[in-house]
């Protein structure tokens, strides 16, 4: 059987599941559940961030991921009928697996009983893909309402953090860039943009952390494609190089204007190709009339990203943590 690969520290054991509280109740998610998903989300938003960040089409372009299937692996925690807990699986490489997982400050017992269901459902997952362990991966607010006192001792640890950063943006401060010499910009409007954009992707993050090499077939439905506006996606060519960047927006999201992807190959970075696609993005949603850019960050990024967007005026808005557990197959 393959083996996954074992991240520092040792492997859970399997915990049993907590029972559901008196009063509530667990059932899968269904596509009519979108509206209700998102108005938790935004509800935890506020009270992690300040800001109801979560639009509809990103909770339903979420339950239509293909690596997700929705009678086995979502989770919607019910309390007096209104939800209070979701949980969401991702299926990011037979023995990885991706975790959202969302619970109000106040029902986190319904919710560790629905962490549970997702970790045994994970492993089984692992198994079935011939893996001796599931690796699982959650990302929270750096002050969620999940309990993570509790999390920790249930055998999560922090692994990685990201930065969310933001930028105002407008008509007069984001005039439309000037390509730098030598430089050739194309939107990925038709196919040929579009397998262009998706191989510099998979170039210039291959090293990233948590990258997983996509097909285009599967990147396409990974990036939601019959929503994504192809308009906001770029790839930049240097005279004798060839392709050499990218630049994928999407402007769907309720609080900003959200950039993506941003990717340099090696042999160019340095020369200020990142810079003016970052500046394009921004004088692209100014036009647009958003007032506010913002992107995630790895923070161990060593590619220079965050000198990168720091020295573009964007600043801290909220960090997000990635949370890893390791359990046995089975």
């Amino acid at each position: 059987m393959p083996e996954s690969p074992t991240p520092a520290g040792a492997t859970a054991p399997a915990a049993p599941v907590p029972a559901p509280p008196a009063g509530t109740s667990v059932r899968p998610v269904t596509p009519d559940d979108a509206g209700a998903v998102q108005a938790l989300l935004n509800a935890i938003d506020v009270l992690e961030t300040g800001t109801a960040r979560t639009g509809l089409h990103e909770v339903e372009a979420d339950l239509a991921d293909p690596g997700t299937d929705l009678p086995t692996g979502s989770w919607l925690g019910l309390h007096g009928g209104r939800a209070v807990c979701y949980g969401l699986l991702r299926d990011a490489g037979g023995w990885r697996l991706d975790l959202d997982h969302y619970t109000l400050p106040d029902h986190q017992d319904l919710g560790f009983h629905v962490l549970g269901l997702m970790t045994a459902r994970a492993a089984a997952a692992a198994a079935a893909a011939g893996a001796d362990r599931a690796v699982l991966h959650l990302l929270l607010a750096a002050e969620p309402t999940t309990d993570t006192a509790r999390l920790a001792a249930g055998g999560w640890r922090r692994v990685r953090r990201h930065h969310v950063l933001t930028r105002p943006v407008s008509r007069d401060t984001d005039p439309v860039p000037a390509p730098p010499p030598g430089v050739t910009l194309r939107t990925c409007e038709d196919e040929d943009g579009r397998r262009a954009a998706h191989a510099l992707l998979e170039r210039t993050f291959a090293a990233h952390y948590g990258h997983r090499p996509r097909s285009y077939e599967e990147w396409r439905e990974a990036a939601d494609a019959h929503r994504q506006d192809w308009s906001l996606c770029w790839t930049a060519a240097v005279d004798g190089l060839g392709d050499a960047a990218v630049l994928q927006c999407r402007d769907d999201r309720e609080a900003a204007g959200w950039v993506s992807r941003l990717g340099v190959v090696e042999e160019v970075r340095g020369r200020g190709l990142g810079g003016h696609l970052l500046e394009l993005a921004f004088a692209a949603f100014a036009e647009r009339g958003r007032d506010t850019v913002e992107l995630g960050v790895d923070t161990e990024n060593t590619t220079g990203a965050l000198r990168l967007y720091e020295g573009r005026g964007m600043v801290l808005d909220h960090a997000v943590d990635t949370w890893e557990a390791v359990v046995p197959a089975g």
